[in-house]
């Protein structure tokens, strides 16, 4: 019996030991990053979950996106013209921070710095397009948190939280690109490692990633 609880009790230390190993490979840094992006995601899930119930049962019409967020080009009004400009813009920026981090694997400083600052030019681009967005919508359709003139008042509301909210992540990652690129462009990294390279672009990827729910939810359906 005393034999049998022994190898019991060496068995968990030596499991225990097994998680502490595998963790301690996972820098501290990036372990905090997943965490707080695991938070975000209940966030944005909680805000679009509340977005589809209040439009599937409000009564009043809820306006075509088609139609709210056209834009004209030449003339003639184009539905979801900016809205897709903003969305490859986004997708764009996905692709030259993937080869900021590649060429931080391979300690390429000054490409992967600069990779980051044109990552953080087509942030910066996102969120102007996305204050046009805004102020079209305010000053020429009339529409506020609390009302709307082209259907249920909820659009308003709905709208300004959702796309204010990932404006926010998309302006603070913007200054985070910057900060970091400045810094691995004086060689602050060389001796740690270029592993604040890769965070940052687990932080991005997920500013994109949240984007398309947001874009297939609220613009498309």
């Amino acid at each position: 019996m005393a034999e049998a609880t022994g190898l019991r009790n060496l068995q968990l230390v030596n499991d225990w030991a097994d998680d502490v190993a595998v963790f301690r490979a996972v820098p501290w840094g990036k372990a905090m990053m997943w965490i707080f992006l695991l938070s975000d995601t209940f966030i944005f899930t909680c805000f679009l979950t509340s977005y589809m119930t209040v439009r599937m049962t409000t009564a009043e019409p809820w306006p075509n996106p088609s139609e709210v967020f056209a834009l004209e080009a030449f003339g003639v009004p184009v539905p979801l013209l900016l809205i897709a400009i903003m969305t490859f813009i986004l997708i764009t920026s996905s692709g030259t921070m993937a080869m900021a981090v590649n060429m931080g694997y391979r300690r390429k400083r000054v490409p992967a710095a600069l990779l980051m600052l044109v990552t953080a030019v087509f942030g910066a681009m996102f969120v102007g397009m996305q204050m046009f967005e805004w102020t079209k919508l305010i000053v020429d359709e009339g529409v506020r948190p609390w009302g709307n003139p082209m259907g249920a008042a909820q659009f308003g509301a709905s709208f300004f939280m959702i796309t204010g909210f990932h404006g926010l992540h998309v302006s603070a990652g913007v200054v985070y690109l910057i900060i970091v690129a400045v810094r691995v462009w004086r060689g602050r990294y060389e001796e740690k490692g270029y592993d604040i390279i890769e965070i940052t672009g687990l932080y991005w990827h997920f500013v994109d990633l949240v984007w398309v729910f947001i874009f297939a939810f609220f613009y498309l359906w």
